[in-house]
């Protein structure tokens, strides 16, 4: 056991007392957090110098309202209003007005009324790319069509797609590649891209996901590395390295998500190293937009995204 001298004990109990009562303060003996009227705070922050990056802000941090009743139609003010310049939508919000040219006719007017410039659709449920059976594979390229051709009345530079799959890796990669070569040759015709995120089971592999952008080897299908989404298993749980992830990700990007849950009081990511993620975006020669998704429950959507986006400034900025 290690004997401490009476003057450095007095001083570390000091040290302890002052660390509880600072975790008092906050509401309990865990670490202290960002508050809520601290992060709402950071709205009028701006970088003091041109950042690498643009800044996005993906829908899904407001599903919590949208799913609430807020109209999809405001999105582009709400960012606007959270002092950002452009939006990533997700197709759950508006599911079936993709075929609907007067319907994208008015979301391009709210962007353009607010200076907002639209960047992506997320699309979700349109059926696994990956899938065992070829005839689901080929329906859910299908399905994915119309998305691409509503991306391009948006104005968006690409459409976010899943490459999850069960079964043996290298199988469920090669039926990966081929429904990605044929999506992204019909999205070529438009001039639209096809990013694949890391979004869970095979797809959340870096190396593997890399793997699969070789096999298909097309100048519009790429990645849109996740900071937070490693998560290849619930039971047992297993879990990707986030960094080296991200890093095995980067020379295939065509987008980034900037994933956040909480904050300190010193304003970090406390799961993510967020100095690091950029560094390695940064060092790839990414240069485009990075989206803001906040997914925490603790502070409200516009909290977590305004703190996420003075994350971003900040080590952006650094």
């Amino acid at each position: 056991m290690k004997r401490w001298p009476r003057r450095a004990f007095l001083q570390k109990s000091l040290q302890l007392a002052a660390v509880a009562a600072a975790g008092s303060a906050a509401g309990g003996c865990g670490p202290q957090r960002l508050s809520e009227q601290d992060a709402l705070a950071l709205a009028s922050v701006q970088p003091q110098r041109p950042l690498f990056f643009n800044i996005s802000l993906a829908q899904w941090s407001l599903h919590r309202s949208f799913w609430g009743g807020m109209d999809n139609l405001d999105f582009a003010a709400k960012a606007r209003a959270l002092n950002i310049s452009a939006v990533e939508y997700v197709n759950q919000f508006f599911a079936d007005k993709a075929d609907d040219n007067a319907y994208l006719d008015q979301m391009n007017q709210r962007a353009a009324d607010n200076g907002v410039t639209n960047v992506l659709i997320m699309v979700d449920g349109e059926g696994g790319l990956a899938h065992k059976d070829a005839a689901h594979r080929q329906q859910a390229v299908i399905n994915h069509h119309k998305w691409v051709r509503a991306a391009k009345r948006l104005g968006c530079k690409a459409v976010r797609v899943n490459a999850m799959g069960k079964g043996d890796p290298a199988e469920v990669a090669k039926r990966a590649a081929e429904s990605l070569d044929a999506l992204s040759t019909y999205a070529m015709q438009e001039l639209i891209n096809i990013c694949v995120e890391n979004h869970g089971g095979w797809s959340s592999d870096g190396g593997w996901l890399a793997g699969v952008m070789e096999q298909v080897n097309m100048p519009n299908c790429g990645t849109l590395p996740d900071f937070g989404n490693f998560k290849m298993a619930m039971f047992p749980p297993r879990e990707y390295d986030r960094y080296q992830g991200v890093a095995e990700l980067m020379p295939y990007a065509k987008g980034v998500s900037a994933k956040t849950y909480d904050f300190g009081i010193d304003g970090e990511e406390p799961t993510i190293d967020y100095r690091r993620m950029l560094s390695t975006v940064r060092d790839a020669g990414y240069r485009g937009y990075i989206g803001i998704e906040y997914e925490g429950a603790r502070l409200s959507e516009t909290a977590g995204i305004l703190a996420t986006r003075n994350l971003l400034i900040r080590h952006g900025a650094a």
